[in-house]
């Protein structure tokens, strides 16, 4: 989410200027614009008000970005304001006061940075306090007399009583009609914008995303291409080597040592056909996103071949997978980039497990989410994942033990592409002498859970 107006540094720094302006005009119209504007002054309590703004001027100077970083000090702050400007307001003539429109500033900013709820509670305390100084006051009358003089001077004398009785209650009217404009169509269009604030930072931080996946594939792109002849000139010295160890075996039949020398071979042999198999994987999967091409499996055949490839790819790795029988016949839209994606959150699985108890096994259960999703949770035995990298890991490059989490944020970007989404969460401890969800004893049960959610095409889709 964005940074937003009410929790920016100046977004601070603004409230403040304006609450020292606020207090400079107060003292100006108190001190050379009373007479000017029919100010009906209440002196001693006034001089209490200006000492305690002066006071909280200090304050919010002081604590200015603490107060703002929370919606909770910011709608305090205003509400203060109020009061002090309500205060002022009251102790110089109240409802007739010219500036007493200026109680619609604090709803302004409360509907422009804070949730709707404020500009509401703003609305109804001014229109409280407004309508108490107005029909509160001891005689209408008086109010009336003590603005004929200025209306008088001014050049625009009321026929009666009655008549500026009208008018303080039309400037009422109008108070309580601009606090409700403010508090719906102003926080209506504030809301509006942020919400496309906050679509436009989710759009810039997946353009970045996607630049460094860009950047990322083009080095994978020339670094497979740079592979491709070492790997040709170590398949012939392998087929050289093999075949002078089988001579070797074969002349000297019995001989321990030779035979340990030809299982060398056979060893490098397998490691590099998963390394040819790998590069022809990458070659296949690059044309295929290059097409735009996708195939639709059903979940079983998923699952099946993911436990095929982790028993040919990672054959110490012990997988145990748990299909729903409701899903195994759903389909799904599948390309290249799917199983080496489940592989990569597998082979993470497989190595947290192996460092905290010794063993590479993790649980695969396949379930439906609302019926037009599939959930793939992958758990392991492993410590868990810090918490400061929980939400980090999938979205960004993150240092870690293991490296920079590029193989969680090309799976998380590969499983974007097919309309999925991958969410990690660690295990909760098992206590002492309980059972663990996996049906084992233990003190001290940790682990990560990999959610991998991926969209159900229902039978049209599916051309079923």
């Amino acid at each position: 989410m964005p940074q937003s107006f009410s929790h920016s540094p100046l977004a601070a720094n603004q409230l403040i200027t304006l609450r020292a302006l606020g207090l400079l005009l107060q003292l100006l119209l108190s001190v050379f614009g009373a007479d000017a504007f029919g100010l009906s002054l209440t002196t001693e309590p006034l001089q209490y008000v200006f000492a305690i703004e002066l006071a909280y001027l200090g304050v919010t100077l002081w604590l200015r970005h603490g107060i703002v970083r929370h919606s909770g000090g910011l709608f305090i702050s205003l509400l203060i304001d109020t009061l002090l400007w309500i205060s002022w307001l009251y102790f110089s003539g109240g409802a007739t006061n010219a500036f007493i429109s200026l109680l619609l500033l604090p709803i302004a900013i409360a509907a422009v940075t804070l949730p709707s709820w404020a500009p509401w509670t703003m609305a109804a305390l001014t229109t409280a306090a407004y309508s108490l100084m107005l029909f509160a006051a001891p005689d209408s009358s008086d109010m009336a007399g003590s603005m004929h003089s200025t209306h008088a001077h001014m050049g625009h004398e009321m026929a009666d009583t009655g008549g500026m009785n009208s008018h303080f209650i039309g400037m009422w009217l109008n108070f309580v009609l601009s606090a409700l404009v403010l508090t719906t169509s102003v926080a209506l269009i504030s809301r509006r914008l942020r919400a496309a604030d906050a679509r436009l930072a989710a759009l810039r931080e997946s353009q970045l995303r996607q630049e460094q996946l860009l950047a990322l594939g083009t080095a994978s792109a020339q670094m497979s291409h740079q592979l491709a002849t070492p790997l040709a000139t170590l398949r012939l010295l392998i087929d050289e080597a093999m075949e002078e160890a089988a001579a070797d075996v074969r002349n000297g039949a019995g001989n321990g040592a030779a035979a340990g020398a030809a299982e060398l071979p056979a060893e490098m042999d397998l490691a590099l056909r998963r390394c040819e198999s790998t590069l022809s994987e990458l070659r296949a999967a690059t044309e295929a996103i290059r097409e735009r091409h996708q195939a639709v499996v059903s979940v079983e055949a998923l699952c099946t071949s993911l436990a095929d490839r982790v028993l040919l790819l990672m054959p110490d790795v012990s997988i145990e997978i748990e299909l729903d029988k409701t899903v195994q016949p759903r389909r799904l839209c599948s390309d290249m980039s799917l199983l080496p994606s489940l592989l990569a959150l597998v082979d993470n699985g497989a190595r947290a497990s192996r460092q905290q108890t010794g063993e590479a096994r993790v649980w695969l259960s396949a379930t439906a989410v609302d019926n037009n999703r599939l959930r793939l949770t992958i758990r392991d035995e492993g410590k868990g994942i810090d918490a400061a990298q929980l939400q980090a890991l999938g979205a960004r490059p993150v240092a870690s033990e293991q490296g920079l989490g590029m193989a969680l944020m090309l799976t998380h970007a590969s499983l974007e592409r097919l309309g999925g989404e991958l969410v990690l969460s660690n295990i909760a401890p098992v206590a002492s002498g309980d059972i663990s969800s996996r049906g084992t004893a233990t003190g001290a049960a940790s682990g990560c859970i990999a959610s991998v959610y991926l969209p159900l095409l229902c039978a049209e889709e599916a051309g079923l």
